[in-house]
């Protein structure tokens, strides 16, 4: 037997005790909502743990060329940053 079939047999049963200014989603709708909440919480904690294994430090470009030790210390003193690339004025 079908779901369906099995659903709408009883719905006649239903239909007499249905007040049709007061439908609510029931339990069932509750354990759909808490099966949703709890799986989103399981995902959410996984993505933490994978989280937590990134490594976020970059890796230095390897086609910039090295502008010295002049050129860091000017930006870093004076709290701004170059805003055109070295060579293009």
């Amino acid at each position: 037997m079908y779901a369906t079939q099995a659903l709408t047999q009883l719905v006649p049963l239903a239909a007499d005790e249905l007040d049709k200014n007061k439908v609510t989603p029931g339990v069932l709708g509750f354990l759909v909502f808490a099966a949703l909440a709890v799986g989103v919480w399981f995902l959410m904690k996984s993505m933490n743990r994978h989280m937590g294994k990134v490594d976020f430090e970059e890796a230095p470009d390897p086609a910039a060329a090295p502008t010295g030790t002049d050129g860091k210390a000017e930006a870093a003193t004076s709290g701004t940053a170059k805003a055109t690339a070295p060579g293009k004025g």
